[in-house]
């Protein structure tokens, strides 16, 4: 898979893919991620890629000219399965589409900055928009961050351990259960009998409870829901 990130903010996202279970993903061949600067594409002098909004108003908007070269170069290179735009106003990121990404091969996600990207990006251009929460961020680029890692981890031969990310939470749509690791005891506080007894079947029946439980306390709209 390869994820080309668009960005004004380059410098914000390369420490992320150096690191931990991203960069164990390059190394291995199996995910790239590239840094776009949408600024080699602004054809001002002094390399701007945003401008006042028609009809008035606070803030200023990203321009569709560097964005539609920039994708249009990229565009030239590969075939992309998506054009993502991060987007407050998005569908929620969540494990099912994370799941769905994750079988895609190249990907293309813009970041936004300011009061978002001229509407014709968004109505010619993008074909997918994600939002991470409720809530606006001062750029694209965390989000951006977000959503690879959602997505690459799931990627077979990533993890050491290719079960893991199907017990995570979210996965069938429960929040995953307690876990615990050594001491057995600690000030008093002892691990669950049964994760102790090596009894397989007894095991997955008290996590499942335990997760069905956790969701029902926590997170009830997940319950029922269809993916």
């Amino acid at each position: 898979m390869q994820i080309d990130i668009i960005t004004v903010h380059p410098e914000l996202l390369e420490s992320p893919f150096r690191h931990s279970i991203l960069k164990r993903a390059k190394d291995k061949g199996l995910a790239e991620v590239r840094l776009i600067n949408l600024r080699d594409y602004a054809f001002s002098k002094h390399r701007n890629t945003d401008d006042y909004a028609f009809g008035g108003g606070a803030g200023m908007v990203m321009m569709v000219e560097p964005i539609a070269l920039c994708i249009e170069d990229l565009k030239a290179q590969r075939a992309y399965d998506e054009v993502i735009y991060m987007s407050p106003d998005g569908m929620m990121l969540d494990q099912p589409l994370a799941n769905r990404l994750s079988l895609k091969g190249n990907l293309i996600i813009l970041c936004g900055h300011y009061k978002g990207v001229d509407e014709r990006v968004r109505e010619h251009l993008v074909t997918m928009e994600v939002s991470i929460g409720d809530y606006v961020l001062s750029g694209g680029e965390l989000a951006a961050a977000v959503l690879s890692d959602a997505i690459i981890r799931l990627i077979p031969g990533v993890l050491n351990d290719e079960t893991s990310a199907l017990s995570d939470s979210f996965q069938d749509n429960l929040i995953a259960p307690p876990v615990y690791t050594r001491p057995a005891e600690f000030r008093g506080w002892k691990v669950p009998d049964v994760l102790l007894s090596g009894h397989e079947e007894n095991i997955r029946q008290w996590r499942f409870e335990q997760a069905l439980q956790r969701t029902r306390e926590r997170r009830p709209g997940l319950l029922g829901r269809e993916d």
